[in-house]
């Protein structure tokens, strides 16, 4: 069914110009309000729930980075494979600690923690998917873990909001299939991914903020090593293209990339250097930049211009970008 809806890569220069949770999923994620007068500041993240020293290679660096921005970052974006092998005790696990609230520890990112899933959160412990969907929804801790379902939206800051953030599940069945086989189940129901897809489109039509991103672990287009996601180029992209999202940030492949075509007002950002183990790439289009490097992403906005920067555990930005709310962009680094 359609739905309507090798090694560190020298920079390329750019062409030209469970079903009851699932109810409540259009209600928006309150979110801080950021600062009245400078930029909002997000850090994003995917592939490094690895518990090893890459991830925390990358998260100190991370704190490091963040507390050279004069501001406490307004929150993070976890781009999936949260956590890689097992997960034992689920909500109980200690990997919570050691894996999250100390990797990331609130005194250097006191923000909400934005988290989707990633298929090894579905895939390498069974029912792992629903068990961060309870840590997050848990009334007896208090925690940054933000994950109220399967998809979500969030507007920030709260009042006055200058982006839009559609948080999407893309572990869909053929996607994952792919990868793990057919063993058992690990992916979104047939009927959530149809609900989902029908959320999009009716979130893309609304009313929303300036700038809008929709972020999910799966890349639509990548130069590395999973290459293009066909199912979202034929099913996603269109909605992105027809909506003008300014921004499709994903993980999935381990590097840090950013991609532009002459087709897309989109621009497809990929961040998943988080702490897994790097791939290597190959050759790569006209369009795109691919840093096989670990690290992380900075998106920052103000005065209707949005600025990415893809950071490795050193501080040092390895490529960077501008998005205008008129879709032009700018390379920086």
């Amino acid at each position: 069914m359609a739905y309507s809806i090798n090694r560190r890569r020298a920079l390329k220069t750019l062409f030209c110009s469970s079903v009851l949770m699932q109810q409540n999923l259009a209600s928006h994620v309150p979110a801080q309000t950021a600062r009245a007068v400078g930029s909002l500041d997000l850090l994003a993240l995917g592939d490094f729930g690895t518990g090893d020293e890459r991830q925390k290679a990358v998260a100190r660096g991370m704190a490091r980075y963040a507390a050279s921005l004069g501001k406490k970052p307004d929150g993070l974006l976890l781009l999936g494979d949260n956590f890689y092998g097992a997960m034992p005790g689920g909500v109980k696990s200690p990997r919570w600690r050691s894996g999250f609230s100390d990797m990331y520890p609130g005194k250097d990112f006191p923000g909400p923690c934005w988290a989707i899933f990633g298929n090894h959160d579905y895939h390498d412990t069974p029912g792992n998917e629903q068990a961060q969907l309870n840590y997050a929804g848990s009334l007896k801790r208090k925690t940054r873990w933000t994950c109220p379902a399967k998809y979500y939206r969030v507007d920030l800051p709260a009042i006055n909001p200058q982006v839009t953030l559609l948080m999407i599940d893309t572990n869909w069945e053929s996607i994952n299939r792919a990868v793990h086989g057919d063993k058992r189940p690990c992916w979104m129901k047939a009927e959530e991914l149809e609900a989902q897809m029908k959320w999009l489109g009716e979130q893309l039509d609304s009313k929303r903020a300036p700038f809008t991103i929709v972020a999910g672990h799966h890349p639509v287009y990548s130069d590395a090593s999973h290459g293009d996601t066909k199912e979202l180029v034929d099913d996603l992209a269109p909605l992105l293209e027809k909506h003008g999202a300014h921004l499709y940030l994903c993980g999935h492949d381990h590097d840090l990339q950013h991609l532009e075509f002459e087709k897309h007002r989109t621009s497809f950002v990929l961040s998943g250097g988080g702490g897994a183990r790097l791939y290597k790439t190959g050759e790569t289009r006209k369009g795109s930049t691919v840093l096989d490097v670990h690290g992380f992403t900075h998106l920052s906005i103000a005065d209707k211009l949005m600025t990415v920067r893809h950071v490795d555990p050193n501080g040092k930005v390895v490529h960077a970008f501008t998005k205008a709310v008129d879709h032009k962009w700018k390379i920086l680094a």
